[in-house]
C-alpha cells in the first residue's frame, strides 16, 4: 500500500501537468480513439533510448500502484461577459479653449465613456469647444439627423437603446426660472440651467457618435471575452478622425451611416434583416410541425398535410414545378404515398440532406425553418460577428462555416466549390478564428495532442503499457524514441510525445492542410468517410475533416487533382508550401448567405449564439446605466 505522501506527490504531478496543458494545448484533431486505433503493430521495431526521465528500458513500468484519479484536460470555458469599463471624461482642460459663450460650460459636463472614446473626446474638445450639435441655443439640424440615425440602429444590427439620448427641452421666457431678463424669449441667459443641459448634451452626443462609429466598424463586443473558443484581435478604429470629419462636413448622419461594412455578405445579411422586420406581423401564418416527428414511407399521419404545405411555402420554384401535377391534385391525404415520398426526397436533396424520404428532426427543421424572431436573433449575431472579420475576405480564401458543416473555396471573389466537413463535437469544440494557409502535407504523421493522450490513452496505458507499441504508434520522451512499455504512465506526460505514422489507417488520411495556430486546428482527410453522410457532423476532436481533401489541396496549391494523387501515391511524408496568400476563416455563423446571396439558417451547434446574445444584452445594460 502506498503512503499518503506518495499519493499526494503523484496527485500534485498530475495537477501540474494538467494546468500546463490546459493553458497551452487545446483539444483538437480528428477521430475518436475507436476510429483511429484499428491497425496492427508497426512495420518495424524502433530503436529505443534509455536514461530518460520516467523511462526504464529494461522493464515495464510498475503496475501495482494504488488507483489515482485519472487526470483530464478540459476545453476552454464560456465567460460571463463584462462590457468595456467606462470612466469620466476629463473636462477641466476645456475651459482654457472656451469663448465667453455657453461653450465655456462644457467644462462642467459629466459624461462617462469607455477609455478610448473618453480620450478622443478629450483630445477633440481640448483643442476647441465650439459645439458640433448646438446652434443658437438649440440642437441643430446636424444633431437631429444623427439622433434620427440612432433610432434606426437596428437596421444595421445594432440596438437603438445603446445610443439614445433625450434632447434637453427648450426653456422659454414663460417657463424659465432664472431672474435675468432676456430680449429673445426663445433663449435663456448664458449660464442658465438650459445652457448647462445643452453642453451636457453636446458632449454626450459626441460620445454616442464615437460609440456608434466604433460599433459600425468593429462590432459591440470583444469576442475573446465571450469564450476561450473565440480568438480574434479586436479591430482598431481611428476615433481621432471621426469628430473632426463631422465638424468639417455637412452630413454627419450620412457619414456615420457610411461606416457600415460594404461586403456583399454583410449587405445580404442587412437586407435579410429588413425583410424579416417587415414580415414580423405575419408570424402567425407560420406552418408548425412537431420537432420530434418521424415518418417513414408507407406510414399514416395527420401531419402529412402540413408537410406538403411547408414544402409549398419553402420549396424552390423548380421543385414545385417538377411536382406541380401532384401539388395541384393533393387532397390532404394522411397516407405517406410514393408521390409524397418523391416530393420529400426532392426537398431533402435541395436542403443538403440525405434524400431518403424519412421525415425526421433535420427534415422538419428544413421544412418549417426557424421563427421570424429566432431568425432576427441569428441575423443580429451574424452581423455582429461579421464585423470581427476583415471587411474584404480576400479574392482567394477558404471559408469554413461550422454550423453549416461546409468548407468553401473562393477565387476571384466568387465561390468555386463547397464540400461537406466534420467539425469538433460539443465536448471538443472547433475554435472561431482566422489564419492563413501555409502548407499541404502528404502522407502525414498524426501527432496525438496531449488532450487525447491524457483523456483517452492513459486509461489503456495504465492497464497495458504495451498498448501503443502494439497499435503501431511511436512514443518519444524529450524527443527520443522509446517503447511505450518502458514509460511510467503514472507520471507526468508533459515531455511525452505520441504520433501515428503514415498509413491507410492514419487518423489524418492522405493529407492535411496546415495554417499553424495555437489551437492545433487544421483541415485534413479521414478514413471515416461514413461520417460525411450524416446531417449532424459535429463529431471530431476539433479539427476540420474534409469530404474532398484532394480537391481542396489542389485548389490552394494551384495544381490538378491528378498531381495531388501522384504525390500521395509516392507514399512519402512530404510537405509543400502554399505560395499565395490564402486566408482561411474557421467561422461560426448560424445565418449566412450562400453563393447566390440567399441567407440560409443553421442550428446553433455549440450554443454560441446564446452566449453572444447574452454578451450583447450585458453590453446594452452597461451602456444604458
Amino acid at each position: 500500500m502506498q503512503t499518503t505522501s506518495k499519493r499526494s506527490s503523484i496527485a500534485l504531478a498530475f495537477i501540474s501537468t494538467v494546468s500546463v496543458i490546459a493553458a497551452g494545448v487545446a483539444p483538437a484533431q480528428a477521430l475518436t480513439l475507436m476510429d483511429i486505433i484499428r491497425g496492427g503493430p508497426g512495420k518495424r521495431a524502433p530503436s529505443y533510448d534509455s536514461g530518460l526521465p520516467g523511462v526504464d528500458a529494461g522493464r515495464q513500468a510498475p503496475r501495482n500502484i494504488d488507483p489515482q484519479p485519472l487526470p483530464k484536460v478540459s476545453g476552454p470555458k464560456y465567460h460571463v461577459y463584462k462590457a468595456d469599463p467606462a470612466r469620466l471624461v476629463k473636462t477641466a482642460g476645456f475651459a482654457a479653449n472656451a469663448s465667453t459663450g455657453p461653450e465655456r460650460l462644457l467644462a462642467e459636463a459629466k459624461v462617462s465613456a469607455p477609455s478610448d472614446i473618453a480620450a478622443a473626446l478629450e483630445a477633440f474638445y481640448g483643442k476647441s469647444t465650439k459645439p458640433l450639435w448646438i446652434s443658437a441655443g438649440d440642437i441643430n439640424e446636424k444633431g437631429r439627423d444623427v439622433l434620427a440615425l440612432f433610432d434606426r440602429a437596428q437596421e444595421f444590427g445594432l440596438d437603438p437603446a445603446d445610443y439614445r439620448l433625450a434632447p434637453p427641452e427648450l426653456v422659454t421666457a414663460s417657463t424659465q426660472t432664472v431672474s435675468a431678463t432676456v430680449s429673445d424669449a426663445s433663449k435663456t441667459p448664458v449660464g442658465s440651467d438650459h445652457d448647462r443641459a445643452l453642453m451636457q448634451f453636446e458632449l454626450a452626443l459626441s460620445a454616442k457618435a464615437l460609440m456608434f462609429a466604433q460599433d459600425m466598424i468593429r462590432g459591440r463586443l470583444d469576442p475573446n471575452r465571450i469564450s476561450g473558443y473565440h480568438d480574434f484581435k479586436r479591430k482598431d478604429v481611428k476615433l481621432s478622425l471621426v469628430l473632426p470629419f463631422i465638424r468639417s462636413g455637412e452630413d454627419a448622419a450620412g457619414y456615420l451611416e457610411g461606416l457600415i461594412p460594404q461586403s456583399d455578405h454583410f449587405l445580404a445579411l442587412k437586407d435579410e434583416l429588413a425583410r424579416l422586420r417587415a414580415e414580423e406581423a405575419d408570424e402567425g401564418q407560420r406552418i408548425a410541425l412537431p420537432e420530434n416527428l418521424l415518418l417513414k414511407p408507407g406510414a399514416t399521419s395527420p401531419e402529412l398535410a402540413n408537410v406538403v404545405a411547408a414544402i409549398r411555402k419553402h420549396g424552390s420554384d423548380a421543385l414545385k414545378e417538377k411536382h406541380s401535377a401532384f401539388l395541384a391534385s393533393y387532397q390532404q391525404d394522411d397516407q405517406y404515398t410514393p408521390a409524397v415520398v418523391d416530393l420529400v426526397k426532392g426537398f431533402q436533396d435541395e436542403a443538403g440532406l440525405k434524400p431518403d424520404g424519412v421525415i425526421g428532426p433535420a427534415t422538419v427543421r428544413a421544412m418549417v425553418g426557424h421563427s421570424v424572431a429566432a431568425k432576427i436573433d441569428k441575423l443580429t449575431v451574424a452581423m455582429e460577428q461579421a464585423r470581427w472579420l476583415p471587411a474584404d475576405l480576400g479574392g482567394r480564401h477558404v471559408f469554413i462555416n461550422q454550423p453549416a458543416y461546409t468548407a468553401s473555396y473562393h477565387d476571384g471573389g466568387t465561390e468555386q466549390f463547397s464540400m461537406r466537413v466534420v467539425i469538433g463535437s460539443k465536448a471538443n469544440q472547433t475554435y472561431f478564428f482566422q489564419d492563413q494557409i501555409e502548407t499541404v502535407e502528404f502522407n502525414p504523421y498524426w501527432g496525438v495532442p496531449q488532450s487525447i493522450i491524457i483523456n483517452e490513452m492513459l486509461p489503456h496505458l495504465r492497464a497495458d503499457p504495451s498498448y501503443l507499441d502494439r497499435m503501431g504508434y511511436q512514443v518519444e520522451v524529450n524527443g527520443r524514441p522509446v517503447s511505450s512499455t518502458s514509460v511510467n504512465w503514472y507520471g507526468s506526460t508533459q515531455s511525452i510525445a505520441v504520433r501515428q505514422p503514415p498509413s491507410s489507417d492514419n487518423a489524418l488520411g492522405e493529407l492535411k492542410i496546415l495554417f499553424p495556430n495555437e489551437h492545433a486546428i487544421y483541415m485534413h482527410d479521414t478514413p471515416s468517410k461514413s461520417f460525411f453522410k450524416r446531417d449532424m457532423r459535429a463529431l471530431s476532436h476539433g479539427c476540420i475533416r474534409l469530404a474532398e481533401p484532394r480537391k481542396m489541396a489542389a485548389a490552394v496549391l494551384g495544381v490538378s487533382e491528378q498531381e495531388i494523387g501522384a504525390k500521395i501515391a509516392k507514399g512519402k511524408n512530404i510537405g509543400e508550401t502554399v505560395s499565395d496568400r490564402i486566408p482561411v476563416y474557421v467561422a461560426y455563423f448560424t445565418a449566412w448567405p450562400n453563393k447566390d446571396g440567399v441567407v440560409e439558417y443553421f442550428d446553433d451547434v455549440y450554443d454560441r449564439d446564446a452566449a453572444t446574445l447574452k454578451a450583447l444584452k450585458a453590453t446594452s445594460t452597461a451602456r444604458v446605466s
